[in-house]
């Protein structure tokens, strides 16, 4: 795989935390609007080396792409890497977006590993049939029926009746039966509640996965009381998208990173 390592400047303080970016969705190491090109080059300014790097098949880096339930191997293979080309590196902090911040928590989940001293999940992704449902009727559905421009479209023909027939397609998926397999999502929700360090959760105000995984959070019984645990700092990046496309956001969101990065131990 290929990484990239961003350095602070000579000069500056070398700190022993190192940044890992698990880079999630169809993006590679610059991620969405060169988001964690910005994040890591922040971080190292105060003296916090960053590592980005492809995973197989995306960006730089051969091989089949896979899906991020499978990328424990490789995010294991990134910490090795950072810890061998920045010596002073004692311990790291694994930040995923979406579903690379899903991938952080399954590889603690899989490995314990005793290095990973921090979680820094953006967005996390906890998709299912009746987690988007959920979040559906109560974050656009229940809007848009209070609505009266709704109706008048409605009723004029101007939209079609889908939109309620997509209504009752997520409730008839909010009354549908758990699956008996294991999932993805409770795997994260065992590594939240075994993992003793610090995990900083950034949401942003207007996103549906944020949305999702919040209502997932709290009416999931696996996740009960985890987002009250201890070490567990929620913030809210006010405005902004999923993957906080605006300077404001993005502003906000490696200030988030740095403030946190320097409360670590």
């Amino acid at each position: 795989m290929l990484g990239i390592v961003s350095l602070p400047a000579s000069g500056t303080a070398l700190q022993h935390t190192a940044l890992v970016v698990v880079v999630g969705g169809a993006q590679y190491r610059a991620g969405s609007h060169r988001q964690f090109v910005q994040i890591a080059r922040h971080v190292a300014d105060a003296g916090f080396p960053a590592l980005r790097f492809d995973f197989p098949g995306m960006g730089d880096s051969p091989g089949e792409p896979l899906a991020f339930e499978d990328t424990s191997v490789h995010i294991a293979a990134a910490v090795t890497a950072v810890h061998q080309h920045c010596p002073q590196v004692k311990q790291v902090v694994l930040l995923g977006l979406c579903d690379g911040a899903s991938a952080s928590l399954l590889y603690w989940h899989v490995s314990a590993d005793p290095r990973v001293a921090g979680l820094a999940l953006i967005n996390p992704w906890v998709r299912s049939e009746v987690s988007l449902a959920r979040a559906q009727v109560k974050h656009y559905y229940l809007w848009r029926l209070a609505e009266s421009a709704f109706w008048k479209k409605l009723l004029s023909g101007q939209i079609g009746w889908r939109a309620l027939k997509e209504l009752g397609h997520s409730l008839r998926a909010l009354r549908a039966k758990r699956p008996e397999q294991p999932s993805f999502q409770e795997a994260m929700a065992e590594a939240c509640r075994r993992f003793e360090g610090p995990i900083l959760l950034l949401l942003s105000e207007r996103d549906l996965v944020a949305k999702e995984f919040l209502e997932h959070a709290q009416t999931d019984a696996r996740w009960d009381g985890l987002l009250e645990r201890p070490g567990l700092s929620q913030m809210t990046i006010k405005g902004a998208d999923h993957t906080c496309s605006s300077s404001t956001a993005s502003r906000q969101t490696e200030s988030f990173v740095l403030q946190w990065l320097k409360a670590l131990r």
